[in-house]
């Protein structure tokens, strides 16, 4: 009797759950919702208390209303009964964060906290902690830990001790009234099983927590706030389940919420774009995964650990058991787009993709596809949202050169695609320098699944032949193959993420190989790429000192 699973993967702008076959991967039904509340970035719900400078907040609500609707929608189209369901997993973006009451209530749900920003949560690309990563380096620079591989060379901001910093810093009281605080992702999972376990997933890559040492030390955290010298104990907690692993059951209330079994396995939460690499069918060496979506992920999987110039690698078995997954991306991507779509692009460009019936991207891309590397004599940087790889900085900021009266709208989106691609080839080259050989890369997301144009730049700037997942929803896919693992071979799944992997995934027939007579010239752009990326990003304050400017200047 064939058995089913559920992956749910949590993303930026919505959420969506797919179930699918434990046995063959096939995807029995979808559905996805978008989030009522969207990305906050300058307003609260109550329409008047403003965000600062790089806030970016959601609202719990939102993911609640993800479960309550996409799992009965899958059940329904696809026409099965919960008892079929042998397990769930989740996938989300990280590190998003939250802080609940003891009751595991979000402290923005009770009323005296909805005005107060740090009582919502804070979003992955929450970059408004900045000056607590940057006084976190110094601390870990003097404790002399802070090119442990653990530690990564340089703290994102992105990372959750910045953010817990910046909570108790601006609003001590929100901090006090926290019993936990969760990963969103552990919070969902606490809901549904009712135990307090977190994923090892976003712990070790986003919490700084190492199976044999736990969270760091109380002398670092004292250093940084005498408040913060119990935090792992007051805030967090020591019950890491693995990846891979079963978390907890499907408590009886949620089962009746969603229209499954009490009893159904629940698995270890994981990192969005983690969930990607089984999901593609990577499980060894050699093999690069690239999402590229709003922003993009890098990964590979090592036999040694390695963490510097933007890299996390030091977690054995935090992807695949048994291997260390070194892993970046780029900050912006798709958002860098929808930038200039939404607020450099005039509306005739916009009327004259309607007309044709095409998608404004495909259309923007077509004006240029016939184009040569270097034609439109641009170079961009493609760091819109900030740097992750090799500065780990979101002080600095995006450039074009090389505009002139002639410079068309088409030739600066052209350039914004060259400069990702770019982007990814200087992650790609700062693996290698750390050991590990890309020999493949496979890609998926939205983008890589939809736009042939920026794939065939990017491998023609990689020169890389590019796979392509089969799957539309490879993280979700990769959800559901760790629901699998979780429910076990004796329930119908598997005892190995590897086993789920090579059994669910599948690759398009369709390929993206270099093409030659575009590689040589995208090697000197390449070039002058780099140096441009090595006069802002290490010689040059100028970005930074804009920074300061706006931010003062609000």
């Amino acid at each position: 009797m064939a058995k089913y699973v559920i992956g749910l993967d949590f993303g930026t702008k919505s959420g969506r759950a797919l179930l699918a076959d434990a046995k063959t991967g096939g995807i029995i039904s979808l559905a996805v919702k978008d989030y009522d509340h969207g990305v906050m970035d300058t307003v609260l719900p109550d329409g008047t208390t403003r965000l600062g400078v790089d806030w970016a907040l959601q609202h719990p609500q939102d993911y609640i209303d993800v479960l309550e609707y996409t799992i009965p929608s899958v059940l329904r189209e696809s026409g099965l009964a919960g008892s079929d369901i042998i397990g769930l997993s989740i996938d989300f973006t990280a590190c998003t964060i939250l802080p609940v009451d003891a009751s595991g209530t979000p402290l923005c749900f009770r009323e005296q906290f909805i005005h107060r920003p740090h009582a919502y949560v804070k979003l992955w690309k929450h970059h408004a902690a900045e000056s607590q990563a940057r006084r976190i380096d110094e601390v870990f620079r003097e404790k002399k830990i802070l090119d442990i591989p653990r530690y990564g060379g340089k703290v994102s901001s992105e990372l959750m001790l910045p953010k817990v910093l910046q909570l108790l810093e601006e609003d001590p009281e929100i901090y006090e009234a926290a019993d936990q605080i969760l990963e969103a992702a552990d919070w969902l999972t606490q809901l549904m099983t009712g135990k307090k376990r977190r994923s090892g997933s976003t712990a070790a890559y986003k919490a700084m927590w190492d199976e044999g040492e736990g969270y760091p030390g109380a002398d670092i955290l004292k250093a940084l706030d005498p408040r913060l010298e119990r935090y792992p104990e007051e805030k967090l907690s020591e019950a890491i389940c693995p990846v891979g692993a079963k978390i907890g059951e499907l408590n009886p209330a949620w089962a009746k919420r969603l229209g499954l079994m009490p009893g159904t396995a629940v698995g270890a939460s994981i990192i969005d774009a983690h969930a990607g690499m089984p999901g593609c069918g990577i499980t060894k060496p050699g093999q690069m995964m690239l999402i590229i979506g709003t922003s993009s992920v890098q990964a590979v999987l090592s036999d040694h650990p390695y963490s510097g110039r933007g890299i996390m690698g030091g977690v054995k078995g935090g992807i695949i058991p048994g291997y260390y997954a070194l892993e970046t991306g780029l900050a912006g991507v798709g958002d860098n787009f929808e930038w200039f779509i939404d607020n450099a692009l005039g509306d005739g460009y916009k009327a004259k993709a309607k007309e044709a019936g095409m998608d404004i991207h495909r259309y923007l891309g077509d004006l240029t596809r016939d184009y040569m590397p270097g034609e439109s004599g641009l170079l961009a940087l493609d760091w819109w949202n900030g740097n992750k790889t090799p500065f780990v900085d979101a002080n600095l900021s995006g450039a074009i050169l090389g505009y002139t009266v002639y410079t068309k709208p088409e030739e600066i989106y052209r350039a914004l695609i060259e400069s990702t691609g770019f982007g990814a080839r200087i992650i790609m080259e700062n693996f290698e320098a750390a050991g590990v050989q890309v020999d493949e890369i496979y890609a998926c997301g939205g983008i890589a699944e939809k736009d042939g144009f920026l794939m065939q730049i990017f491998a023609d700037i990689s020169n890389r032949e590019i796979k392509v997942s089969a799957s539309k929803q490879t993280a979700a896919l990769g959800a559901a193959m760790y629901a699998s693992v979780a429910a076990g071979a004796a329930r119908g799944g598997y005892d190995h993420i590897t086993e789920a992997a090579s059994a669910m995934s599948r690759i398009k027939e369709q390929t993206y190989k270099p093409n030659a007579a575009h590689v040589e010239g995208y090697d000197r752009l390449y070039g002058m790429f780099k140096e441009l990326y090595g006069y802002f990003g290490e010689k040059s304050n100028i970005m930074k000192q804009l920074k300061e400017f706006r931010t003062n200047s609000r």
